[in-house]
């Protein structure tokens, strides 16, 4: 596999794509539905971890990410348009879970970096090339996982470790294809692996396949490949990434949602290859129309911290579980609490008195507004 993925091999494939769907493409004719919303979320937050950080930053979740402190998880505003042929959607967010996520945008020459990066959940625009095929580029939201960045739509206030380290957001181009009632295809070209700067010459690529035998359930397939390291560095560093999910309300009461993932990345020394994996299973019992009981169990290993910098020699490797009670007193307001606990087999987790702890639990309530 060469080290750049050039925009020209996309051009190049796209003609193809399009002439697979059977008939010619008709000349583009006026939007005349075209529909503008504008609407937003504000996601407060108290939480309080066990192991009461010195600094009040709870390490390696980035929902909630401060301990002891009242805060703004996720606040945004949004504009979507859509239309027959055309689609588009621009949000402006801050709030603590941004800054974590946003930690990483690499700094790369004087007009890159976390400042204004982290400012974009989405600024995306797509057009339809033909029947059932879409492309879209800009800044969106990741192909990967089956957690998304918005907490409120997750069937959990926090999010699993799987979720968390895994990409939230992409920036490049992508190409959605409804091949059949049933079967949806997703690939992408980006960046990187959550990376709007860019930290190399290469590009890296992405797959989603989507399976929904009927309304209530969905299996999908998701993957990633994309060279990690600078072009200063020695060696290359492949990063591939796969993982499958599964969403499904088994009734009107229950929804349960599973994923597995397994990564793999060359090392930086050129020899030997660094490993990771984890997975979750989450139920959601809707007990009356306005409460619900969910929870979830976790496991998750990175041995060499290739994705998950711990600061310590060990790496995690922890199994963790979770209870939450969601209340919806008013159509949309969602006010959520969840107590959620690791155990580790390496003592990773900081601890305010004693140093690094095998164990890590905190407990955190939200009150959130979609407008």
């Amino acid at each position: 596999m060469s080290r750049s993925i050039t925009a020209f091999t996309v051009l190049l494939a796209l003609p193809m794509i399009v002439a697979a769907q059977g008939a010619p493409v008709a000349p583009a004719k006026p939007d005349t539905t075209t529909k503008v919303t504008v609407g937003g979320f504000v996601d407060g937050y108290y939480a309080f971890d066990f192991n009461r950080p010195a600094n009040f930053d709870r390490a390696f979740t980035t929902q909630p990410a401060r301990h002891d402190e009242f805060n703004i998880n996720l606040a945004f505003v949004e504009a979507k348009l859509d239309a027959p042929r055309m689609r588009g959607r621009l949000a402006i967010q801050m709030g603590t879970s941004v800054q974590a996520n946003y930690a990483g945008e690499p700094r790369n020459g004087a007009i890159s970096g976390s400042e204004l990066a982290r400012l974009i959940q989405e600024a995306v625009v797509g057009t339809k090339l033909a029947d059932n095929l879409w492309i879209d580029g800009g800044v969106f939201l990741s192909h990967l996982g089956m957690e998304g960045f918005v907490s409120r739509d997750n069937p959990m206030y926090t999010r699993s470790f799987v979720a968390d380290y895994s990409p939230y957001y992409e920036s490049g181009v992508k190409a959605t294809w409804q091949a059949t009632p049933t079967v949806s295809a997703l690939l992408t070209v980006v960046n990187g692996w959550q990376n709007i700067s860019e930290t190399n010459s290469g590009k890296s690529v992405g797959a989603r396949i989507d399976y929904s035998p009927s309304g209530s359930t969905t299996f999908s397939y998701f993957n990633y490949i994309g060279d990690e390291a600078p072009d200063s560095a020695a060696h290359r560093q492949l990063r591939s990434y796969n993982g499958v999910g599964l969403k499904s309300s088994l009734s009107s009461q229950w929804i349960v949602m599973a994923e597995a993932d397994y990564g793999t990345q060359g090392h930086a020394s050129g020899s030997g290859t660094s490993t990771w994996y984890g997975g979750m299973f989450t139920g959601r019992f809707q007990a009356t129309p306005t409460t619900a009981l969910v929870g979830r169990v976790e496991r998750f290993a990175d041995r060499d911290q290739a994705v998950l910098v711990t600061g310590v020699a060990d790496g995690l490797r922890a199994n963790g579980v979770s209870f939450g009670v969601d209340v919806t007193p008013q159509p949309r307001v969602l006010w959520r609490t969840e107590l959620r606990g690791f155990q580790g087999e390496k003592a990773v987790f900081p601890k305010r008195d004693s140093g690094p702890s095998k164990s890590d639990a905190f407990v955190v309530t939200s009150l959130g507004l979609t407008f």
